[in-house]
């Protein structure tokens, strides 16, 4: 692997069993142009096909198999990367892994990737959560579907927009707040009726009323760092970082 992308691969911070490997992309170190640039993993943006490929096949000299890349659709369906195997395309918004080798992957571009793992290193998931994708319920999905006690699970939440950056309507405050009440903590007065809402504090209330309280991340923002990280709401026409995780 090139130096440029080594060096730009962000490591998630937290205390996970020595065989649970996780590594998350930043927009630098790829072969993609404006307003792809530069390493961009969405096929499905407009990028030209070749360069996303390019793209790929340069984080495969870091990782032990092809991925299994997610056609997402801000919905709660789990993929199993141990049956689906690498290089499938599969609808899902959540990936598990139980086996050695078989990586699951999110792509985003201000939804939040969570990734998830289990104390003894024997299964790890990925998990596409967006607002709607959080609302229905796809952490509690994702954490029925690895069938181990919640409580022996730990989450890392990767770079997602901010609440300063993130404006939502009266109807998306009403989702969350009608299910839990303290959901109202995490959105404050924006302009005009709007609010701005707290993604990170979202997720943490779904992932602690499971029972999973060791939490970690949640502390960039994808608007705010443009030269860093691909954001929708920012650009529009924009690319896609990865959040990886597998079991070695």
């Amino acid at each position: 692997m090139s130096p440029s992308l080594t060096d730009r691969l962000l490591v998630p911070d937290w205390p996970a069993p020595v065989n649970v490997r996780a590594l998350q992309t930043t927009r630098l170190g790829g072969v993609s142009a404006a307003p792809y640039a530069s390493l961009n993993l969405g096929s499905h943006v407009g990028d030209a096909p070749l360069n996303v490929e390019r793209n790929r096949m340069l984080l495969n000299q870091v990782l032990p198999a092809e991925p299994v890349w997610l056609e997402q659709v801000h919905g709660t369906a789990v993929a199993d990367a141990d049956s689906a195997g690498g290089g499938c395309r599969t609808v899902a918004d959540a990936c598990i892994a139980h086996r050695s080798g078989s990586v699951c992957v999110v792509m985003t571009a201000d939804c939040l990737p969570v990734l998830l793992c289990d104390k003894a290193g024997s299964v790890v998931a990925a998990v596409h959560a967006g607002w709607k994708g959080l609302a229905a319920g796809v952490i509690e999905t994702t954490v029925q579907a690895m069938d181990v006690p919640p409580q022996n699970l730990m989450a890392w939440l990767g770079p997602a927009i901010s609440r300063q950056a993130f404006e939502v309507g009266e109807e998306v405050r009403a989702v969350f707040v009608d299910a839990e009440q303290q959901a109202a903590a995490a959105f404050i007065p924006g302009q005009a009726g709007k609010y701005l809402a707290d993604i990170y504090a979202l997720a943490r209330l779904r992932l602690k009323a499971l029972g999973i309280s060791q939490i970690y991340g949640g502390d960039r923002c994808t608007y705010s760092e443009p030269d860093r990280f691909f954001s929708y709401r920012r650009d529009g026409v924009t690319g896609r970082q990865g959040t990886f995780i597998w079991l070695d």
